[in-house]
């Protein structure tokens, strides 16, 4: 009985993985190690691995065009696997903002492989959640609308 439990919840970790995924494998996940060992720089510890290599300049003011299409491209995308509240497959996000920058939160969108093995923070949502987020085949202005999505419900919602 024990091995039937077993192989189910594994089949269901495999459909739940599949569903958060489109089968895509990320363009970067193969990407030259930019960290000599374990050694990051202070930009990469802060704002992770991926296209944001410079600090972005956000507005405070929420642009509310931005915030509706990051909701339609969250709700396609990561809905599946995330909760703005509560723990799902993976970590909640309506306080995300609170505790990472936009360009950490972008990058990690546009290269999660990258940030799991090599960012400590990838390393420990891994260790937490046991699976690693798939890439989404999101392009990098549709990550900076969930990051807008992602404030404006961090400062209405909270």
């Amino acid at each position: 009985m024990k091995y039937l439990i077993t192989i189910v919840a594994f089949m269901l970790m495999l459909l739940t993985i599949q569903a958060c995924g489109n089968g895509e494998q990320s363009e970067r996940s193969d990407a030259s190690d930019t960290a000599n060992g374990n050694e990051l720089t202070d930009f990469e510890l802060e704002h992770g691995f991926g296209p944001v290599t410079e600090r972005l300049d956000i507005d405070e003011e929420i642009d509310m065009d931005k915030v509706a299409k990051g909701r339609n491209i969250y709700e396609m995308k990561c809905e599946m696997c995330h909760n703005m509240g509560s723990r799902m497959v993976g970590p909640p996000l309506g306080a995300i903002t609170e505790t990472r920058s936009p360009e950490f939160i972008m990058n990690f969108i546009l290269n999660p492989s990258e940030n799991v093995r090599k960012h400590p923070i990838g390393q420990a949502l891994l260790r937490e959640y046991m699976t690693e987020m798939p890439y989404q085949n999101v392009k990098e202005d549709e990550a900076r609308a969930i990051v807008e999505y992602l404030r404006h419900y961090a400062e209405t919602e909270l």
